[in-house]
Formats: C-alpha cells, sequence, structure tokens
C-alpha cells in the first residue's frame, strides 16, 4: 500500500465517520442523555477536522481526494444508548485500523500527524467504552 493510498483509506473511514456519527448523534437528546450527545457532538468535530486536514494532505500528496459516499449502512440502534456507543465504539475502531496503515505507509516527516490521528482515535474509543489497547487499529 502506498502512503496516498493509506491517506485515501483514512479519508474513505474519515467519510463513513462523519456520516454514521452524524446518524448516531440524532438518536440521542441533549436532554435525556446529555454525557453520550456530547461525545457524539464531539466526535463528530474531530472526525470533520480529521476529514479535512486528510483532503489536504491528499492533494499535497498529488492526488484527488476520494468523495464521499452518496449513503452508508446503517444499523438500527433504536434510540437505546447502550448500542449507539456499541456502533461508535466499532466505528473509531475502524477509523484506527485505517490510522495504523496510515502510520505504517508514512514517510518519516508525515508519520508524527499520522500517528496523532491514530492515538485521537484510540481515545475516543474509551469514550464510547472502548478498553486500551497496545496496538490500537489491530
Amino acid at each position: 500500500m502506498s502512503y496516498l493510498d493509506a491517506l485515501q483509506d483514512a479519508l474513505a473511514a474519515e467519510h463513513a465517520a462523519l456520516y454514521v456519527v452524524g446518524y448516531l448523534g440524532a438518536q440521542t437528546s441533549a436532554s435525556a442523555q446529555p454525557d453520550l450527545h456530547a461525545d457524539l457532538t464531539d466526535a463528530f468535530a474531530a472526525h470533520r477536522t480529521a476529514r479535512d486536514l486528510l483532503v489536504d494532505q491528499v492533494r499535497a500528496a498529488g492526488g484527488e481526494p476520494v468523495a464521499a459516499a452518496a449513503s452508508y449502512e446503517l444499523e438500527d440502534v433504536g434510540g437505546d444508548p447502550t448500542r449507539i456507543r456499541r456502533r461508535a465504539l466499532a466505528l473509531e475502531r475502524g477509523c484506527a485500523a485505517a490510522y495504523g496503515y496510515l502510520v505504517a505507509n508514512a514517510p518519516s516527516e508525515q508519520r508524527a500527524a499520522a500517528v496523532g490521528a491514530l492515538i485521537a482515535t484510540a481515545l475516543r474509543e474509551t469514550t464510547f467504552g472502548g478498553r486500551p489497547r497496545p496496538f490500537p487499529g489491530r
């Protein structure tokens, strides 16, 4: 896998994350589940920032950023906070996997940024009930 391919995969993961986190956020209530709603709002902002950075990195690497899909498969979480957290955790783990490949394929001058993105994603995993893992993304 090339660095550009890894960037594109991470960008595709971020596109999916924005779609799914937006959906999950709509399944919560700021008044009924304030902590969960806030966690999803924060995750959405973080994924939007990550997406924008990846778009810039893809262009800097000479590529055309991969577009978001028209839609993504959504699990019916039925507004259940446990199911919402479980789905958000799975999403963050998927992003961590994409960032793990990015770390492995990044040139040395870009590796610190990739590691930072992987760490941020791994920390968000803990927000949604994940446990710290020695090798996030694996």
